[in-house]
């Protein structure tokens, strides 16, 4: 959706998909096309059957309840499709959703961004990318035209880099964290875009571990703060709300703890106090509710060298449940910027995007995209995927979880 949009859920991504970022459970580019082949057309929309939904037991419900006469209905059913992965039938709605709009730039979701959504999924799906209707994209959204193209580029030509350079910065036609964030840092890993480079600052992140817990921290994560007071090698420091609220005031002021202070849930509290805990004194950032797993971890942490280590999932979107940068990391500070950003000019954004991963997802692409362009060098960042955040991070029962409201129900 575009980032102009005053509501709060993207055009392409269904939110129940990011419920547990560690568990990997993200709508993915990659996704298997659904295997039977069905016509890019629908009949009519009083009379669709279980086959225009693939059977998607969920999209078939809200069918039967709502049918399929505005624009929210189409757009409603494509999110259910497109979130179970059923792109080839997700893309026919979105493309029905788009044919209702008005093409009013006051109107939400906006023309462009469910035509964007419908030719992404036509290329999850393996179809072509039909020439008229990226035109028509062309017409409305220059940037998100280049997206799909870029898409294009990238999956079916192999060409990583030029879709960097065509993408250019068309992610910020977007809320942070929105897919085109996580396939733009996928171009640049199958490009092989040099992270670690080397810079004249030769700044290496400090030996500190923070965690931060509200207060009446549960048993079991009493005993996690133990397990971590007693490692060797890193000086490690516990916020809970009253402190983390005096250090904000004090250290950057008045915003700063009216953000955390207005926070809809502990969880985005817990977001917008890393972010500026982490860029004023470097160190590592670990959530409270996971555990580095031995000591060869904390030794992976003490060797190293980079300004900034960040870890994705399967499917590119970084963790900010565990991370280390430097003091006054540039990609902190895109981080702060996109943080104060969304809370000012979108308060009811989705958690995960608003103040979560999304803003370190942003801030890296920007970073790239700047190098790229030839404007910035992007400071020696590692970037490590899945499997080594596994190797590094253990989960432990934390039975709270179910008895306290998720942050994704806010």
């Amino acid at each position: 959706m575009d980032s102009k949009n005053p509501g709060s859920d993207p055009a392409s991504v269904d939110i129940d998909a990011w419920d547990e970022l560690r568990s990997d459970e993200t709508p993915v580019a990659d996704a298997e096309p659904h295997a039977a082949a069905v016509p890019d057309t629908l009949a009519g929309l009083d009379s669709l059957t279980d086959e225009d939904f693939a059977h998607d037991g969920q999209a078939i419900n809200f069918y039967r309840q709502n049918g399929c006469r505005t624009v929210m209905h189409a757009f409603t059913l494509a999110n259910i499709m497109h979130t179970s992965f059923r792109v080839q039938e997700a893309s026919r709605f979105y493309r029905v959703a788009f044919d209702m709009h008005s093409k009013s730039p006051g109107e939400y979701p906006l023309a462009q961004s469910l035509l964007q959504a419908r030719l992404l999924c036509l290329l999850k799906s393996g179809s072509d990318l039909p020439a008229h209707e990226v035109a028509e994209l062309r017409a409305l959204c220059i940037p998100h035209a280049n997206f799909i193209e870029s898409v294009y580029k990238a999956w079916r030509e192999g060409d990583a880099t030029g879709a960097m350079r065509l993408t250019s910065n068309a992610f910020e036609e977007f809320h942070t964290g929105e897919e085109i964030d996580s396939l733009y840092l996928g171009f640049a890993l199958q490009a092989n875009f040099p992270f670690t480079k080397g810079s004249a600052d030769h700044r290496v992140i400090p030996n500190k571990l923070f965690l931060y817990w509200d207060k009446n921290p549960p048993e079991e994560i009493q005993r996690n703060f133990e397990f971590h007071r007693q490692i060797s090698g890193l000086e490690v420091k516990i916020f809970d709300k009253p402190e983390a609220e005096q250090w904000l005031y004090d250290v950057y002021g008045v915003e700063a703890r009216s953000l955390f202070l207005g926070a809809r849930h502990p969880a985005e509290a817990a977001d917008i106090l890393r972010v500026h805990v982490i860029q004023a004194l470097g160190g590592w950032w670990l959530d409270a509710d996971i555990r580095i797993r031995d000591q060869q971890a904390v030794q992976f942490m003490l060797d190293r060298h980079e300004q900034n280590v960040l870890f994705l999932t399967h499917n590119n979107v970084v963790h900010n449940d565990f991370f280390g940068a430097v003091a006054q990391s540039p990609l902190l500070n895109e981080a702060l910027l996109n943080i104060y950003r969304n809370c000012y000019l979108h308060p009811g954004l989705f958690i995960a995007y608003k103040t979560g991963p999304g803003v370190f997802n942003r801030a890296l692409n920007r970073l790239i995209h700047r190098d790229v362009s030839g404007l910035a060098p992007l400071a020696p960042t590692s970037v490590h995927d899945h499997h080594m955040f596994s190797h590094l991070i253990e989960e432990f029962d934390t039975p709270y979880k179910h008895h306290t409201p998720h942050w994704q129900a806010v």
